[in-house]
C-alpha cells in the first residue's frame, strides 16, 4: 500500500510518518498489517519479498521523496517494481499527477479502486444529464477560489443559493455594505458571474438577513439584522429568512449539489444556515432528490450537523471534486483510462 500524508516538502518527517496508519489499519483489517520505513530503495524492497499470500504491507509516506511531487520517471518505476498490478483509490488526489498517483499507472496493470468507482459515479450525475431541477448551495471563503465551478455549473444548474464570503463578495459587488464581513477585495470576479447568471438566466439566490456579530469570538451577540443593516458588524451566517428561502427551493430540486457552508458552522452561533440547507436536502434525498456533497468543509459540516448520512453522497475530495465539476481532466483518472 502507498500513500502520503501531509506536505512534507520531500523530506522525511517523523510528524508525519504512516507508521500510526499501520497500525490503524491493522485495527481495521484485524490482521497484522506490516510497515516499510520507505517507500523505494532496499528496505521497501526488502519488506516486500517477505510477503507471504493474506500479508499487508503499509509503505513510508511517498512525500518524503522530492520525486514523488515531480512525478519523476525513475521514481515511479522503483515504486513500480514493488508490486504487479496498481489500483488507485485516492480520488482526493486524482487531480495532482505525482508518481503515486498518476507515473505508476502507465507502468502497471491499473485499474480504479471502489471509492475511485464510487466518486466518479456519483459525481457524473451531476454534469451528465442531471435530473431538473438542478440547485447548487455553495459557500465558503472566496468567489475567486470557485470561479471555474460557477461558471461550469451555470451552464447546467437552475439555481444558486449562496452564502458565507462568497456571499458577502456577490452582495458587495451589488452595492451592498456588508461592514467588517468576510470577502474578497477584487469586486470584478463576482460581478462577472453574477452577469455571467443573468445572461443564462439561472436563478442567484443572496442573503436577504444575516446572523451578525461585533466579532467571530463574540458570539453571545450574535443577532439577525436586515442585509441591508450590517453596519460595523461582521455576516457569520445567513439569518432564517435566508435560510427558509433557501430551502424552499433546495426542496423542489431533483439534483442538488452541496459545495461550502453557508457561515462559520464551527461555532454553535453560527450554524444554523447550514443546519438547515442540510436538513432541506435531507429531506429532497427522502423524497427521491440526488444531493451530492462536495468539498473538505462541506463534507466536514454534513458530518458534524448529520445530514451527511442523509445525503446521496458524501465526496471525500476536495480540489479534486471541484476540478471535475469544472470539466477538468483528473490526471489520476486519465491514466486508468487508457486501454
Amino acid at each position: 500500500m502507498l500513500s502520503h500524508l501531509g506536505r512534507p516538502d520531500g523530506k522525511p518527517d517523523p510528524r508525519l510518518s504512516l507508521r500510526p496508519i499501520a497500525q490503524a489499519l491493522s485495527d481495521r483489517l484485524d490482521i497484522a498489517v506490516r510497515f516499510a520505513a520507505d517507500c523505494v530503495g532496499a528496505t521497501a524492497e526488502e519488506a516486500v519479498a517477505q510477503l507471504r499470500d493474506g500479508d499487508v504491507l503499509l509503505l513510508e509516506n511517498v512525500r518524503f521523496h522530492p520525486e514523488e511531487e515531480r512525478n519523476d520517471p525513475d521514481f515511479s518505476q522503483r515504486l513500480a517494481q514493488l508490486g504487479d498490478y496498481y489500483v488507485n483509490d485516492a480520488f482526493a488526489t486524482a487531480h495532482r499527477a505525482h508518481a503515486s498517483t498518476e507515473g505508476v499507472a502507465h507502468l502497471l496493470p491499473s485499474a480504479a479502486g471502489f471509492l475511485m468507482e464510487a466518486e466518479l459515479s456519483a459525481l457524473s450525475r451531476l454534469v451528465h444529464n442531471p435530473a431538473k431541477p438542478y440547485v447548487c448551495a455553495i459557500g465558503g471563503a472566496k468567489i475567486k477560489d470557485k470561479i471555474g465551478v460557477l461558471e461550469r455549473l451555470s451552464e447546467l444548474v437552475d439555481a444558486f443559493c449562496i452564502g458565507g464570503g462568497m456571499a458577502n463578495t456577490l452582495l458587495a459587488a451589488a452595492g451592498v455594505d456588508v461592514g467588517r464581513s468576510l470577502r474578497d477585495t477584487d469586486l470584478e470576479p463576482a460581478r462577472h458571474i453574477a452577469a455571467v447568471l443573468k445572461d443564462r438566466k439561472v436563478a442567484l439566490q443572496l442573503p436577504v438577513d444575516a446572523i451578525v456579530a461585533p466579532s467571530l469570538d463574540a458570539e453571545n451577540d450574535a443577532h439577525v439584522v436586515p442585509i441591508n443593516a450590517v453596519g460595523e458588524e461582521m455576516i457569520l451566517d445567513i439569518g432564517p429568512e435566508s435560510a427558509a428561502e433557501y430551502a424552499r427551493t433546495i426542496e423542489r430540486a431533483r439534483t442538488i449539489v452541496f459545495n461550502g457552508p453557508m457561515g462559520v458552522y464551527e461555532r454553535p452561533a453560527y450554524r444554523a444556515g447550514t443546519a438547515a440547507i442540510g436538513e432541506a436536502i435531507a429531506r429532497a434525498t427522502a423524497a427521491g432528490a440526488v444531493s451530492v456533497v462536495g468539498g473538505g468543509d462541506a463534507a466536514a459540516a454534513a458530518h458534524l450537523l448529520g445530514f451527511a448520512q442523509r445525503s446521496t453522497f458524501v465526496s471525500t475530495g476536495g480540489g479534486a471534486t471541484l476540478e471535475y465539476l469544472e470539466g477538468k481532466s483528473l490526471p489520476g483518472v486519465v491514466a486508468l483510462e487508457r486501454p
